[in-house]
């Protein structure tokens, strides 16, 4: 899977007056409903479930199988938790959590940095961590000398011509000797990552490689493949992330950790169990974007299964010391229109203990 490198306050800003109903696509598997009840006890007293929206960066994916899991298996109702999974307006997830039009979103911390590099900062705070390490990396056919940074000189890169994904391809180029300018940038304009490589409508693409890796594996393209994040360490940003409204923090952080504690519960059923929670990721799906190829969601999920705790012991555990140095660096290198502090913008405090 691909995705957009748009940094910058105004794409944030722009959908700052977008109401909670664009984002559509209510994924909620609640049999009650928003203000709905649940039985408690024999006596037959009902308990209300509070409401919570959560809106996607994406269509649903396998960043996302442990919310889709977690409602599936109850876990947000044994919370008391109504919870509604609704799909984002383009680039706006960011913008209308900070609105409190949802108190959830997933975003990344590349395109989260608009939000801090402001005179008023949006009032959003990470949360969580949906994998621990930045999965992302460049993609090329195999045995044409892409296998590194430097190889790609003289070859095609499709870019988004975002200014931070460009700076980072550049750094990569320059750390492994590489010359950036005899990268050959063209726009990216792709639908199918593999079919473009082995087409030669270009020859090297920045991916996910838990999407687009995979998608690559299942298509039978011969491919080289590397991760940003073993080129440079500054680049183990995180990618995606779960971020809050900060004044439902403030208001009500109980329901912020009743919210996290049951998505933890989902991404560990989905570490245990990948391919019964491939499918409930599929089923929980009313986008319809995932019913086309079930292949490729079962075998992302196994790969992913690996990916959202890593070597970490607690789920969505953010490490303040890889959260600062990204942002550092994008000071260092005046890619942000003002400098972001270090230990802006996350905390851990509301995960499960």
């Amino acid at each position: 899977m691909t995705y957009r490198k748009r940094i910058g306050a105004a794409a944030l800003a722009l959908t700052l007056c977008l109401s909670l109903a664009a984002c559509g696509g209510d994924t909620s598997v609640s049999s009650q409903g928003g203000g709905s009840s649940a039985p408690e006890g024999s006596g037959g007293e009902e308990q209300s479930l509070t409401p919570v929206t959560i809106c996607l960066d994406w269509t649903p994916n396998t960043n996302h199988t442990g919310l889709y899991v977690a409602q599936a298996q109850g876990y947000f109702e044994d919370a008391g938790l109504d919870v509604s999974i609704v799909q984002p307006p383009e680039d706006g997830a960011t913008a209308i959590c900070a609105a409190g039009q949802v108190e959830f979103a997933v975003t990344v911390q590349d395109n989260l940095a608009a939000a801090f590099a402001r005179e008023e900062p949006l009032g959003v705070t990470a949360v969580a961590a949906l994998l621990q390490h930045n999965t992302s990396g460049i993609i090329s056919r195999a045995g044409e000398g892409m296998d590194r940074p430097k190889g790609l000189e003289g070859h095609d890169y499709s870019t988004y011509n975002g200014e931070i994904e460009l700076a980072i391809m550049k750094q990569v180029v320059e750390a492994d000797g590489g010359d950036f300018s005899l990268v050959n940038l063209i726009p990216y304009t792709l639908e199918d990552e593999a079919g473009a490589l082995r087409e030669g409508l270009t020859d090297a693409i920045w991916i996910y490689y838990g999407w687009g890796g995979i998608s690559a594996q299942l298509e039978g393209l011969d491919f080289d493949y590397f991760y940003f994040k073993d080129i440079d360490p500054v680049f183990d940003y995180y990618t995606p992330i779960i971020i809050a409204n900060n004044d439902f923090l403030a208001e009500d952080p109980d329901t912020a950790r009743a919210f996290l504690s049951a998505v933890a519960q989902g991404y560990e059923y989905a570490i245990e169990n990948p391919e019964e929670a491939a499918q409930m990721l599929m089923d929980g799906d009313t986008t319809g974007s995932l019913a086309a190829n079930p292949d490729l969601i079962v075998e992302s999920q196994k790969w992913m299964a690996d990916q959202y705790k890593a070597e970490v012991d607690q789920w969505g555990y953010i490490d303040p010391a890889r959260w600062n140095a990204f942002y550092n660096w994008l000071n260092e290198n005046g890619l942000v229109a003002m400098d972001i502090p270090e230990n802006t913008g996350f905390s851990n405090d509301y995960l499960p203990q």
